[in-house]
């Protein structure tokens, strides 16, 4: 979902991120499980500075090749240049960090809410060894689902290193970081030509994404699944009902990707 807000002043990312045209925070993983390795492609962008919780981690994202790595373009500043992103399982101080170049859409924003173009890539000085990609999509993979009667009953895995879920307590919710990644299980809401909405309700058995776990991965298929179709963007404030995810087998999206790396 949306940026995780920051309490201090950082040199990687906003305090507030433009996203479909508002300026809102991001988000995380909701009741849903520890990843261990079950998606060891997918890494946390790590801040310069540590937040005033101790955590570091404020966006998510997957690795597409060894020196590619597919994020969120409202995960970074205006100007931003470079990016670091680790792929432990539970980020610590002092654990191994990979140093990128940061690029995001030369389109970021101008689409409105139709196409906000909100993605980017970090390419890596050096490849990342020891950890095999995740796959992307095909062009028009979700379409031709709906078209053939497959997408309704769909599963998606949410994996990303945003808050766990909120608790609610006296002046409204309190969000949690603990710098793990983590995943959960999602069903299909509805589709544009640019956006996946998924449902993240718990009553009815559903997880997704909050405040920290925006640029993350939604992979087509249960917890196995290394299927890479959408990257997570926004959705409602307090994580309990909407995954609104950027699409990656869209013409806008492949254009950008294609670019950096070799697209089925």
């Amino acid at each position: 979902m949306l940026k995780r807000p920051r309490s201090i002043a950082l040199t990687a990312g906003a305090l507030a991120a433009l996203v479909l045209g508002t300026a809102t925070p991001a988000s995380a993983i909701t009741y849903g499980t520890p990843d261990g390795n079950a998606h060891p492609y997918v890494g946390a962008l790590i801040a310069d500075e540590v937040f005033s919780d101790g955590t570091w981690a404020y966006c998510s994202g997957t690795l597409v090749s060894p020196t590619v790595f597919v994020t969120a373009a409202h995960c970074g500043d205006p100007g931003q240049t470079t990016a670091r992103v680790s792929f432990s399982t539970a980020y610590q101080d002092g654990d191994k960090v990979h140093t990128g170049k940061y690029v995001p859409h030369p389109e970021y924003g101008s689409g409105g809410q139709s196409d906000a173009h909100d993605l980017a890539v970090v390419v890596f000085n050096k490849p990342v060894n020891g950890i095999t990609p995740a796959r992307l999509p095909g062009a028009g993979l979700v379409d031709r689902m709906k078209a053939n009667g497959t997408l309704n009953a769909a599963t998606f895995t949410s994996v990303g290193y945003g808050s766990l879920e909120p608790l609610k307590g006296p002046g409204g919710h309190r969000y949690r970081y603990d710098d793990t990644r983590n995943q959960a299980s999602g069903s299909y809401r509805s589709h544009t030509d640019a956006w996946l909405r998924l449902s993240q309700n718990p009553s009815t058995g559903d997880g997704g994404t909050c405040y920290g776990d925006s640029g993350g991965p939604n992979f087509l298929g249960g917890p196995d699944s290394n299927l890479l179709v959408a990257t997570t963007i926004t959705g409602d404030a307090v994580c309990r009902s909407t995954n609104t995810d950027y699409r990656l087998d869209t013409p806008a999206a492949r254009a950008f990707l294609d670019d950096y790396v070799t697209l089925p």
